[in-house]
């Protein structure tokens, strides 16, 4: 797979004009039928393919999003995801992860240490506890007691990375580097139910106990199965900031294609933050019930994937308010 970090390093125009080819150069279609499946980022094709796997076979969108999440989650050349993930500025590696279903039933895991798969942990939350969300130690605790096992995450290209950071512990997020990235992954079966899920290792070199977005139900994913779905990547504090999955989800409800939901969000973030917004990456992306997509960030680049029966396995490039 042709990474994202590859994409976004190339400079010059002849190698942006081979990276094209990887596009569809169709636009997406308004509407695909039942099931869809899509996801961030180019990381999102080899999601989908997991996904599809359930999805084509009658199966349910909450298995098919918590199968595609952990392909990236499991690749250690996928350092803003599981395992590999770049550390915080301790040297640490800690992950954040939330998944939800049709029922409204949802769960959540944040500062997760030695966990490959924080999503399952999140799904097993969700369904073996009374709770929604637990953190650090209690959610590590929970899920050693639930069977997963312990492993290290920082991988010697991480470590490596890391140590270069320490001689200078500069920390600026840029837009759509390697750095900062979230896998959110939203699927619609053949029985028109949704589903969502979200996982990160958040922003690269952050501070101990930051938590982005990425593990917030409202925040980096929302579902409601009489509308649609959503879910964000970028900087998630910005994303807090408007309960981003969740606007846009309400703002379907209110009438808006996913497409319009999406660009209505990012505008409340340049509302808020004019100045700033120019300078990060903030990307909605949003799945109604009718198979409807969307999908819109603050910046140019941007990519996410659309798996369905008559369009195959695409990946196409945001519109962007700058």
């Amino acid at each position: 797979m042709t990474s994202r970090r590859k994409f976004l390093q190339l400079g010059t125009l002849a190698s942006f004009t081979s990276i094209t080819k990887l596009f569809g150069t169709d636009k997406p279609a308004a509407v695909a039928t039942k099931p869809v499946v899509i996801s961030t980022w180019n990381f999102g094709l080899d999601a989908n393919v997991e996904a599809w796997k359930i999805l084509s076979a009658g199966g349910r969108a909450l298995d098919a999003v918590e199968a595609g999440a952990r392909v990236p989650e499991g690749d250690p050349k996928e350092t803003s995801v599981g395992l590999g993930g770049l550390p915080d500025r301790d040297g640490r590696v800690t992950l954040d992860s939330c998944i939800m279903d049709e029922f409204a039933n949802c769960g959540a895991v944040a500062c997760l240490e030695h966990i490959v798969h924080p999503v399952s942990v999140a799904r097993k939350v969700m369904e073996k506890t009374p709770h929604v969300f637990l953190v650090g130690d209690g959610a590590l605790q929970f899920a050693l007691s639930q069977g997963f096992k312990k492993e290290k995450l920082l991988t010697k290209e991480s470590e490596k990375a890391w140590k270069e950071w320490l001689k200078t512990s500069q920390y600026k997020p840029v837009a759509n580097i390697e750095n900062h990235d979230t896998i959110g992954i939203v699927a619609l079966d053949e029985k028109q139910n949704l589903s969502g899920a979200c996982t990160t290792s958040g922003m690269a070199y952050k501070m101990r106990g930051r938590v982005g977005d990425s593990p917030i139900i409202g925040a980096a994913l929302f579902v409601d199965n009489e509308i649609g779905a959503a879910t964000s990547t970028g900087v998630g504090e910005e994303v807090i900031r408007i309960v981003g999955s969740h606007l846009v989800v309400e703002l379907m409800r209110q009438g808006n294609t996913p497409q319009e939901a999406c660009e209505k969000a990012v505008q409340r973030i340049v509302k808020n933050q004019p100045i700033k917004s120019k300078e990060m990456q903030v990307g909605f992306l949003a799945l109604n019930k009718n198979g409807e997509y969307g999908a819109y960030a603050l910046q140019k680049g941007f990519t996410y994937a659309v798996y369905a029966q008559e369009l195959g396995n695409k990946l196409f490039e945001a519109k962007s308010y700058y």
